[in-house]
C-alpha cells in the first residue's frame, strides 16, 4: 500500500475530529473568529517547536512566504465561514457541500499537474461526486428559508477559500519544509483571524468563551497532526487523489453529529456516506 494513501487516511480521520469540533463550536454559541483564532494560535505553537527542534535550514523563503500567505488568508477565512454556515445548516448538509472543493481542487490538479488516475481510482472519483449529487438533491427538494439562504452564501464562500488553500498546500508541500509552512501559514492566519476578531468582538452571539478556548485548542491538537499527514501525503501523492480522499473527512463528522447531536440521517445522506467510503476504498488501488 503506497505511503501517500496511509498519510492520506490518517489525514482523513483526524481532520474529520477537527471538523466535527466546528459542529461543537456551533452548538455551544462560541465566537466563529474567537474559537478560529485560539485554534490557529494552537497549530502556530505546535509547529514552531517541531521545526526548531529539527534545526533545518529554509531553502526557498520566497516560496515560503507566499505559500504561507495564502494557505494562513484563505484557510482562516474559510474556517469562520465554515462555522457561520453551521449555525444556520446541519452538519450532515453542509460538510458535504463544502466538499464541492474537491471538484475545482481535482479539475486543477488534473489540468496543471497532468495527474494520472487508474480506472479503478476513476471510479473512486464519480463515486465522489456522486455524494455531492445525492445531497443537492435532497437539499432542492426543501424550501429554503432566509437563514438557510445566509448560510448557503456562506457555504460557497467556503469553497473557494478553501480550493484556494488546498492548492498552495500542494506547492507548498513540494517546494519548501513541511513545519515552517505550518509555523508561519498559523501565525499569519492567528493575525489574520486577531483582526477579524477585533472588528467583530461585538457583534451578538459572541459569547461562551470558555467553551471557545478548550474547543480551540482540541482544533489545534488534531489539526496539526492532520495537517502534518496531509502534507507529507501531497508531497508524494497524486494532488487530484489525496484531495479526494481527504475531503471525505465530513463523514466523520456526520457520524458524530448523528451520535452526540442526534440530527436526523435520511436515506440520501445514508447513501451518500456509503459512496463516499466506496470513493475512498477504490482510490487505494
Amino acid at each position: 500500500m503506497a505511503t501517500w494513501y496511509l498519510y492520506s487516511i490518517a489525514a482523513l480521520l483526524l481532520l474529520g475530529s477537527q471538523r466535527f469540533l466546528y459542529k461543537v463550536a456551533a452548538e455551544r454559541g462560541c465566537g466563529s473568529v474567537l474559537t478560529t483564532t485560539i485554534f490557529m494560535g494552537t497549530v502556530t505553537l505546535l509547529s514552531t517547536v517541531t521545526y526548531v527542534s529539527k534545526a533545518t535550514v529554509i531553502v526557498n523563503p520566497g516560496a515560503l512566504i507566499l505559500w504561507s500567505l495564502i494557505n494562513s488568508t484563505t484557510f482562516a477565512a474559510a474556517t469562520i465561514f465554515n462555522i457561520e454556515a453551521l449555525k444556520r445548516l446541519p452538519a450532515s448538509v453542509t460538510f458535504p457541500l463544502t466538499r464541492l472543493t474537491m471538484v475545482l481542487v481535482i479539475l486543477f490538479s488534473l489540468s496543471y499537474f497532468g495527474d494520472h488516475l487508474r480506472s479503478i481510482q476513476w471510479l473512486g472519483m464519480l463515486s465522489a461526486f456522486a455524494v455531492v449529487g445525492v445531497l443537492l438533491s435532497e437539499l432542492r427538494s426543501r424550501k429554503i428559508n432566509a437563514s438557510q439562504m445566509t448560510g448557503l452564501w456562506f457555504v460557497a464562500a467556503n469553497i473557494s477559500c478553501a480550493a484556494l488553500s488546498s492548492i498552495s498546500c500542494k506547492f507548498a508541500a513540494i517546494q519548501t519544509d513541511k513545519a515552517a509552512f505550518m509555523a508561519l501559514t498559523y501565525l499569519l492566519a492567528t493575525v489574520f483571524s486577531l483582526g477579524i476578531n477585533l472588528r467583530w468582538k461585538k457583534s451578538p452571539g459572541a459569547g461562551n468563551n470558555k467553551a471557545a478556548l478548550t474547543l480551540g485548542l482540541t482544533m489545534g491538537a488534531l489539526n496539526f497532526v492532520g495537517f502534518y499527514a496531509l502534507l507529507c501525503a501531497m508531497e508524494t501523492g497524486p494532488l487530484s487523489a489525496v484531495m479526494l480522499i481527504t475531503g471525505m473527512q465530513f463523514i466523520i463528522a456526520i457520524i458524530l453529529s448523528v451520535i452526540l447531536y442526534r440530527e436526523h440521517l435520511s436515506r440520501p445522506r445514508i447513501a451518500a456516506i456509503v459512496l463516499a467510503l466506496i470513493a475512498v476504498a477504490l482510490m487505494k488501488q
